[in-house]
């Protein structure tokens, strides 16, 4: 047998799925432990920066589960972490399974958040500040507004109406279903947060919003502001996330703050977090000492706030 097909005895190496191009956070993760690399595309550049790479049958494949299953059993995997949002349902229910040991929420929260028009029910349900938002066709608080795809990441097919009749047409134009939200008239932030595997929140690093790309952050500054910190905690502490979460958040003049977005995975704007984390508590390193079975003291709003980042990708 091969070295790098030998089994691993301790449950210490983190499996890492649809690494697509994310780069920057498998090779974080290569610094402080064995990676495997997941991803349908067996040419996905990502993956070139794990110890070892494996094409995965595709998240709707019924041999999904299994393939991930043997690789934590072959690679002694205590930590799997998703990079995309597609497959975060698959791998809670895996995880409720026992399959799996991966860093990801309870299904039903997985299943609300990947559905923004369920995900805005939720936060309301719980007493979180979401925008006002109705289906299409419902009276909105006011105008304009953002017609929304309900699925999906980044900016894609979202679209600015001023009134009713251009709400309609971009419900139509998108071709799927959609809500629409009351615009928010103030800056845009985000929160990287990460949390334990008991729904405890570790560190909450919120940042600005200088410029985005296809509704990803490529250039923001971190910023130790306490309400955010305190919005984000009580975020995913309500919703109890497991291991990374961004939750993007506006702060409107008529309507405060409003949570537009909770996506249960790492941020487009990784660099943010890993750099102005403290010197061991970046957030790779502390998923792979929980992997091992460390408990992880909390530690909200302890890290450098100032440090602006400027993404080159």
């Amino acid at each position: 047998m091969a070295a790098s097909e030998r089994r691993v005895n301790a449950r210490t190496s983190v499996l890492l799925t649809g690494v697509g191009k994310r780069y920057d956070i498998v090779s974080a993760f290569a610094q402080h432990t064995t990676v495997i690399a997941a991803d349908p595309n067996p040419l996905a550049p990502a993956q070139y920066a794990a110890h070892h790479r494996r094409a995965v049958p595709r998240i709707d494949d019924p041999g999904y589960v299994p393939v991930l299953a043997g690789l934590c059993e072959q690679y002694g995997v205590g930590a799997v972490v998703p990079l995309t949002d597609l497959d975060i349902e698959v791998l809670a229910m895996a995880r409720a399974e026992g399959a799996v040991p991966a860093f990801v929420p309870d299904p039903e929260i997985a299943r609300a958040t990947f559905d923004k028009y369920e995900a805005h029910l939720l936060l309301e349900r719980l007493g979180l500040p979401s925008p006002p938002t109705v289906l299409p066709g419902e009276p909105v608080a006011r105008f304009p507004v953002m017609v929304k795809p309900r699925q999906g990441s980044g900016a894609r097919s979202i679209h600015r109406a001023d009134d009713a009749d251009a709400a309609a047409f971009f419900v139509d134009y998108i071709r799927e279903p959609a809500m629409v939200q009351v615009l928010m008239d103030g800056p845009e932030f985000s929160i990287d947060t990460l949390s334990d595997l008991r729904g405890r929140c570790l560190n909450a690093i919120p940042r600005t919003m200088i410029e985005s790309r296809g509704g990803e952050s490529i250039k923001g500054t971190v910023i130790a502001d306490p309400e955010l910190i305190a919005l984000g905690r009580h975020v995913v502490e309500s919703l109890r996330v497991r291991g990374p979460c961004t939750v993007q958040v506006f702060r409107d003049r008529e309507f405060g703050w409003g949570i537009t977005d909770v996506n249960t995975r790492f941020g487009g704007a990784f660099p943010a977090p890993m750099y102005a984390a403290l010197p061991g508590r970046t957030y790779p390193e502390l998923i792979v000492r929980m992997a091992r079975g460390e408990e992880i003291e909390p530690h909200v709003g302890e890290f450098r706030a100032g440090i602006t980042f400027t993404r080159y990708y």
